[in-house]
C-alpha cells in the first residue's frame, strides 16, 4: 500500500516544471482494430528540468489536457500477467510506462525486452521493492542503483551508472527529501501518480474498473498507476480500454526527452 510522503512537496520547487512541447502523433489506425483507443500523442519529459510529478505526493503533475491520461504499470514483469497486459495495450495500440523492479528484469529478461520492443517506456523501481525511507541513505541509493544496473543489462546487455531512461517511482511512494534531492541532481525523473484503483487490495476486475473509471471522472484524467503483477488488473484491461475510448479519454505516451532509440539485444 502506498505511503505518502507529502513531507517533500516542496523541496525541488526551485526546479521548473517540464518545458517540452509534446510530439502530436494522434490516434493512428491500429491494425486489425479500427475502433482502438489507441495513443494520442507523445510528451517528451526533459530531465535535466523536470520535477517530480503526480499530484497525490507533489505539487504538481504532467502537463496534460482534460481527459487525457498516462498509463503506468508497477512491479513487473511478472509471467503470465505482464503477457496479458501487453496483449491488452498491443490490441488497443496504446502505450504505457512500465517502473519495473531490477530483480524481476534478471529473472525474466527476455519478458523485459519484450516490454521494451513493443515500444513501452520502461522506467525502474529499485532492485527489490523496499521501502527506501526505513533505510540508510547510503543503503537506499545503492538499492536504487543496483534496480538501474539490473533492468539495464536486461534490456540493453550492459549498465553504466546512469539508467537509459531515467525514470524512477519509490516503492510504495516511500521517499525522502534527501533521496529527493539527489534524484534531482542525477537528473532522474521521480514519478508519482494522479489517481489508482488500489490494486494491490482485494477486488474483482469489475470492481477495479469500475473504481478506476469513478476516480478518473473525478480527476479528468492524470498519471494512473496499476501493477502489471496484477491477475485482475490484467484481466480488466481490455475492457478498461475500450470504455476508456467510448469516454473520449486519450491516452499520452510519456518518454525521455532526446531519448536515442535502441534496438533491445535478442
Amino acid at each position: 500500500m502506498p505511503v505518502t510522503i507529502r513531507s517533500m512537496l516542496h523541496v525541488l520547487c526551485a526546479i521548473p516544471l517540464l518545458a517540452l512541447p509534446s510530439a502530436s502523433t494522434g490516434a493512428a489506425e491500429c491494425p486489425g482494430n479500427p475502433a482502438a483507443l489507441g495513443t494520442a500523442r507523445v510528451l517528451p519529459v526533459d530531465p535535466a528540468t523536470a520535477m517530480p510529478v503526480g499530484r497525490k505526493h507533489f505539487p504538481q503533475t504532467l502537463p496534460l489536457a482534460p481527459k487525457e491520461l498516462v498509463l503506468t504499470f508497477d512491479d513487473g514483469p511478472w509471467p503470465g500477467t505482464t503477457e496479458r497486459v501487453l496483449a491488452a495495450l498491443r490490441r488497443e495500440c496504446v502505450r504505457a510506462t512500465f517502473f519495473i523492479l531490477g530483480r524481476n528484469a534478471a529473472a525474466h529478461p527476455a519478458l523485459a525486452r519484450r516490454v521494451l520492443a513493443e515500444g513501452h517506456t520502461v522506467g525502474h523501481h529499485t532492485y527489490g521493492h523496499p521501502l527506501l525511507n526505513r533505510m540508510s541513505l547510503a543503503r537506499a541509493e545503492a538499492e536504487i542503483d543496483h534496480g538501474f544496473a539490473a533492468v539495464d543489462t536486461a534490456l540493453y546487455g550492459t549498465a553504466t551508472g546512469k539508467p537509459r531512461t531515467p525514470f524512477f517511482r519509490f516503492p510504495g511512494f516511500a521517499g525522502s527529501a534527501d533521496l529527493l534531492a539527489i534524484l534531482a541532481r542525477r537528473r532522474i525523473v521521480v514519478f508519482g501518480a494522479d489517481l489508482w484503483p488500489g490494486d494491490w487490495n482485494p477486488m474483482t476486475p469489475d470492481q477495479e474498473r469500475e473504481l478506476l473509471l469513478k476516480r478518473l471522472e473525478v480527476t479528468k484524467g492524470g498519471i494512473v498507476l496499476l501493477h502489471d503483477t496484477q491477475a485482475k488488473t490484467a484481466a480488466m484491461l481490455p475492457g478498461l480500454l475500450r470504455e476508456l475510448k467510448r469516454r473520449d479519454y486519450r491516452v499520452v505516451h510519456v518518454v525521455a526527452a532526446h531519448a536515442v532509440a535502441r534496438t533491445p539485444p535478442r
